[in-house]
């Protein structure tokens, strides 16, 4: 650990700046869902009478109420799923990435200079 008044390392810098970066990706991607999420329960759901057109032979609106709202919810999980498998799995290499550099940091603080002061 780095003392209080010493500014944090380059890597921690970075580090700092990917899990702000992952956080941020989650963020938009559990927001962009839960858009998704909304308009198939509530948007379908408030404006069923005037979406009367059939769909596979069935009302939509009957046919969203009956099917397609489970349908789209399981698509949903499925995405979310898949989505931050792959997000996870980029976040731990870069975080990999950055704790090896961190490792082949100099430990410039506690280490002696390799100039000989004249005096």
């Amino acid at each position: 650990m780095h003392p209080p008044d010493a500014a944090p390392s380059p890597a921690a810098l970075r580090r700092a700046a990917l899990q702000r970066h992952f956080w941020r990706s989650t963020l938009a991607l559990t927001v962009a869902l839960l858009f998704v999420w909304f308009l198939v329960s509530v948007v379908v759901t408030w404006f069923a009478r005037e979406l009367s057109f059939d769909f596979f032979g069935w009302p939509f609106s009957f046919w969203m109420a009956a099917q397609g709202g489970l349908v789209v919810f399981c698509l949903i999980v499925f995405f979310y799923a898949r989505t931050m498998n792959r997000l996870d799995e980029l976040h731990a290499a870069a975080l990999a990435q950055c704790a090896a550099e961190e490792a082949a940091e100099p430990q410039a603080a506690g280490a002696p200079s390799s100039g000989a002061s004249s005096g």
